[in-house]
């Protein structure tokens, strides 16, 4: 692990303020003791504690490439949120998701991003495609572009929708290696002109220890025994390992990204 690497604070959840209700999770927004409030992601959610994990790699990954990525916070929940809500729907994902959870902070007043109002430059649209690749990101098309405008500024949110592979672990090492072929379905394709600069920018970025150090983020309660996993450790080994070999043969996606904007222009 490198020194000073990626971590993340805890806060503790003091107050749910509102369901938003257009995320198929259910995520809230809550308040925490430290008095901001998060876009909080719950354990006891549709995906479970998978989407919170790829919602750390995905996120801090993202950071580490110097995107605008909200905050990630691990947050506590405690049982008696569970016990006073009177929504049963929430009353029982609050129950569901009693200890940590995820939670990022609330960008107050950002608006979704929309590719018919903003243009995004080459650079950025090729960092953020070249990313998705990496991720095996299916989440980031026009219907569901999961980007903000916020002062005048690009944030990226929710990947939680990421390392898809992880839901069953077929097969993984060789899906470490193929292409990304949901990328024609990306909402800045089009703009990604500059994917091999930023291909050879990011791989020298996304070391060996820096994916440790962000993996190693992972707490080990997350990591339940999950086959064909008999270890926390070994679990998250293995998201190391398929990012590194991810990168590794990183022109497999990045060619194939180009292919399919090709077929667009």
């Amino acid at each position: 692990m490198i020194e000073n690497g990626p971590q993340l604070r805890t806060v503790n959840v003091i107050r749910y303020v509102t369901p938003l209700r257009e995320g198929g999770s259910l995520p809230a927004i809550a308040e925490a003791d430290d008095d901001f409030l998060y876009v909080l992601k719950f354990r006891g959610a549709g995906q479970g504690v998978k989407a919170l994990i790829a919602e750390i790699i995905g996120g801090e990954i993202a950071r580490a490439l110097g995107l605008r990525i909200p905050e990630i916070v691990f947050a506590n929940l405690d049982e008696m949120f569970g016990m006073t809500e009177p929504d049963e729907e929430i009353q029982d994902l609050l129950k569901a998701s009693t200890g940590l959870n995820l939670a990022m902070h609330y960008l107050s007043g950002a608006i979704t991003f929309d590719a018919q109002v903003t243009t995004v430059d080459s650079k950025l649209a090729s960092q953020i495609v070249w990313l998705d690749c990496l991720l095996t990101n299916v989440d980031r098309t026009a219907r569901n572009t999961n980007m903000l405008m916020w002062h005048k500024e690009l944030w990226l949110i929710d990947h939680g929708a990421s390392l898809y592979f992880h839901h069953s672990w077929t097969n993984w090492e060789e899906q470490a290696k193929r292409p990304f072929i949901q990328v024609k379905d990306h909402v800045l394709l089009k703009q990604a002109s500059d994917l091999e600069a930023v291909d050879e920018a990011f791989s020298k970025i996304l070391t060996d220890d820096l994916i440790h150090s962000i993996c190693s983020l992972i707490p080990d309660d997350w990591l339940l025994r999950d086959a064909p996993f008999e270890t926390a450790e070994e679990h998250r080994q293995a998201y190391a390992k398929f990012l590194i070999s991810r990168i590794s043969v990183s022109e497999v996606f990045v060619k194939d990204a180009q292919n399919a904007r090709t077929s667009l222009i």
